[in-house]
Parts: C-alpha cells; structure tokens; sequence
C-alpha cells in the first residue's frame, strides 16, 4: 500500500533514492522495482534486517532491473551518513509526526539531497488523526507514538523554511480513516472487536483484490476524509552568479 503516488512524484531508473525512516520498506521496495538504486535506512534494526531479506528475495526472484540497487542500514535521521547532495530523491513517509526535531530532520533531508532534486513528505492529515486522537489517547501516548499533528499549511511552511519548493500535494488512504476511528473507540489493542475485525477483512480484500468499486470510492473520499497528506517538493538549484 503505497501513500507516495508515483504519477505525481517521477522516478528515473538509476536515481539515487533514500527512503529515511523506511520501516518496512514498501516504497523503498516500489522504487527498486522501478529501477532506482535505493537505500532505505530506519533506527529499527529488527525492521531493517527485514527489508534486507526482502531486497534480497526481490533480486532473487528477478523482480528488480538491471542496474537497480538496494541496501538497507541503521541510522539516525538527525544525522544521516551520506555528503551533501548524494540523493536525486527522498521520501519520508509517515515519520516526521514521531519525531520531536522536524526541522532538524528537514534540514538534514535537504542537505542531502541534489540541487534540482525531489521529496515526499507524508503526515497524518489533521482532521482524521484529531478525531483519532480525540477518541483514544493509547493510541498516541506510547513511546515512539504520534507527538504533533500537522495542519498542511504548517507543514509546507516548513518545507519552505527548510528550502523547499513545493509544487503538489493530495491525500490518500480515506478508506484507511475509519478503521483507525473504530480501533480507537474499541481499543487500539482490541483487534477482536467485531467491528475493527470485520473492517479490517474489508481492508485486506480491498487491498489484495484492488476492485474498481473501492477505488473509485476511496478516490472520491480522499479529499474529504484521507488519512495521510502528501507533499511534493524540489530543491532549488544554487542561482548562477556571473563573474564579470
């Protein structure tokens, strides 16, 4: 289940890709598929041995192109181990309302990306994650949980801040929002509530199967009640000063 929508975020074969804060990996997965030379890094080492094993049953089994890479480490994302300017692409998806730092996080995410380059920022969408939170304060009071929510002109304003230049944003996952409103109302470690389980089935076909029915549903519901906001932004190239 992808939240970046590749349609409005270009990928080349080749391009030098950090999926920061990648936690099981799906679009750093989606990228090697498409060609990319991916590295995907997150603070959970348990997570990372897992992308690992995946990257390597996807090289296995073909599934990645010729000239594609893929490798998966440990790090901090305050204080990445790459020089400045070492990704044509960045994405962030669903990490930055974790952390207490965003600013230093985007500053880092910038510096280590190409003048000219491209960034996904991903966020739990204000008015879906404010009802979870109003209904349930387990489901963000854990360590390692949710600590702000973000409102999108806030986010952008600090992409902008940061040196961004957004150009696009959307919403996804509508379909998404009410099953994390039932899980909260019945207990977010309650996945036996009928409910959350039936809902939850529904998901999964929905997600295996991807009928048109659904599509076209969650398409007309993600500007209303999407669970993630998505932006898109590049990092401007240095202007040329003329030496005369």
């Amino acid at each position: 289940m992808l939240t970046v929508d590749f349609s409005r975020f270009p990928l080349a074969p080749g391009d030098r890709v950090l999926d920061l804060g990648c936690g099981a990996g799906r679009h750093a997965f989606e990228c090697y598929r498409r060609g990319a030379r991916v590295v995907a890094l997150d603070q959970n080492g348990e997570e990372i041995r897992e992308v690992a094993k995946w990257f390597a049953a996807m090289k296995e089994a073909g599934e990645a192109p010729e000239g594609a890479t893929a490798t998966a480490m440990e790090g901090d994302a305050l204080a990445l181990p790459f020089p400045d300017g070492s990704f044509d692409v960045v994405i962030i998806s669903e990490v930055m309302e974790h952390i207490p730092d965003d600013k230093g996080v985007l500053a880092e995410m910038v510096r280590v990306l190409k003048p000219g380059g491209r960034i996904a920022v991903t966020v739990p969408r204000y008015g879906p994650e404010k009802v979870c939170w109003a209904l349930s304060d387990a489901y963000h009071e854990v360590e390692g949980g949710h600590i702000r929510i973000y409102r999108a002109d806030e986010l952008l304003a600090k992409m902008r801040e940061a040196g961004l230049e957004p150009y696009g944003t959307h919403h996804a996952h509508a379909l998404h929002s009410p099953y994390w409103w039932l899980k909260c109302a019945f207990g977010v470690d309650n996945d036996k509530a009928l409910p959350v389980r039936a809902y939850h089935k529904l998901l999964v076909w929905d997600i295996m199967k991807k009928p048109l029915a659904t599509r076209l549903a969650e398409q007309a519901l993600n500007p209303l009640i999407g669970k993630s906001f998505v932006a898109y932004a590049t990092k401007p190239h240095l202007p040329v000063v003329d030496a005369q």
